[in-house]
């Protein structure tokens, strides 16, 4: 208990440094571009590995801050957490060698990698997997009033699909399309997860899409003053769906997550992911995967979404190669042939 309790407090003092040393996505810190980045050549004590995660008040900055500590006590590698622009920024930051390890969503690194939708004609492919971490729920929440019971059925209807141009509203747009319906179909609104709540307290929209871990805090304090619906993707669309986007898993919502809700929700899932810089030697990437898992509890400790760590999981519904060290650890956990 002490240990995890110093490693708690170990990760929110390093958070607390990074927030000193870094202010956007195009903050390179410190490190940005004199000391010690990390090595090309050899294992990972003694390199600095410079990690882009997200906004300070977003969960890839807290997870990232814990990771980094963890990490950094149990191979010797010091970490420099970055705060970013999250997931397509960080992407840019692996690409222009200003970081060298990044927290992206992995159907974003899957545009990336292959030049399409938010990354339409740059294609990216400089980088490569390390593990997916934990979910990020595709929730699509309707107002019951609205007689709406399947994704179907938001034809005609004022739905918000996240902010413009956001991952959110690829999506919504993928999801609607295995259902037969495109956006031409709705009244589409671009909406934050916070505004598409209080439109919808408003009766201002009938539906949100929201992609992030559930419970979602805005999802939570909609449902705790209104009746909500969690709609289903599932069946043949959700099947055709991942066969269409290898990025979807397949999740369930368990029915205690939002007030309200009579049972579970079936959807699915895209996923927190580490990715590297290429440069990064195999050692120190073998090292750096094995000991994000072999450490798990202490993950946990410091973040509640360390208690998703799993190596199967880790490698499913990830498109985009894995570095060479990272498989090397994954074909040793029998996870990867």
């Amino acid at each position: 208990m002490k240990k995890k309790l110093a490693v708690l407090a170990a990760g929110m003092m390093i958070v607390s440094m990074a927030v000193s040393g870094c202010g956007s996505s195009s903050s390179s810190s410190a490190s940005g571009s004199s000391a010690s980045s990390a090595k090309a050549e050899g294992g990972a004590s003694g390199i600095t590995v410079r990690l882009a995660t997200g906004g300070t008040s977003g969960t890839y900055y807290a997870y990232g801050g814990v990771v980094g500590q963890v990490l950094s006590e149990a191979t010797g590698a010091k970490f420099d957490v970055q705060s970013t622009g999250a997931s397509k920024a960080n992407i840019g930051l692996v690409a222009d060698g200003e970081v060298d390890m990044a927290i992206v969503q992995n159907d974003v690194m899957d545009y990336a990698y292959n030049g399409t939708d938010l990354f339409d004609g740059e294609k990216t492919d400089n980088f490569s997997s390390m593990a997916a971490c934990y979910a990020e729920v595709c929730q699509v929440i309707a107002n019951p009033s609205a007689g709406i019971e399947t994704i179907a059925d938001l034809k005609g209807k004022r739905v918000s699909v996240g902010d413009a141009g956001s991952g959110v509203e690829f999506n919504a747009k993928q999801i609607l399309a295995a259902y037969g319906v495109t956006f031409d179909d709705i009244d589409k609104q671009n909406l934050s997860f916070a505004d598409s709540a209080n439109a919808m307290k408003d009766n201002k929209i009938d539906a949100f899409f929201c992609t992030a871990g559930a419970p979602t805090t805005a999802v939570m304090e909609l449902a705790s003053t209104n009746n909500i619906k969690v709609l289903n993707v599932d069946g043949a669309e959700a099947e055709k769906l991942v066969a269409d986007y290898p990025f979807y898993t397949a999740y369930t919502i368990p029915k205690d997550t939002y007030k309200g809700m009579e049972e579970d929700a079936q959807t699915v899932a895209v996923k927190a992911t580490l990715i590297v810089s290429n440069k990064l030697s195999d050692d120190a990437v073998y090292e750096l995967t094995k000991a994000l898992f072999e450490n798990k509890a202490d993950i946990e400790a410091g973040h509640a979404k360390g208690a998703e760590l799993d190596t199967q999981y880790a490698v499913e519904g990830v498109s985009v190669p894995f570095h060479p060290g990272a498989e090397k650890y994954f074909k040793e956990a029998g996870v990867l042939e």
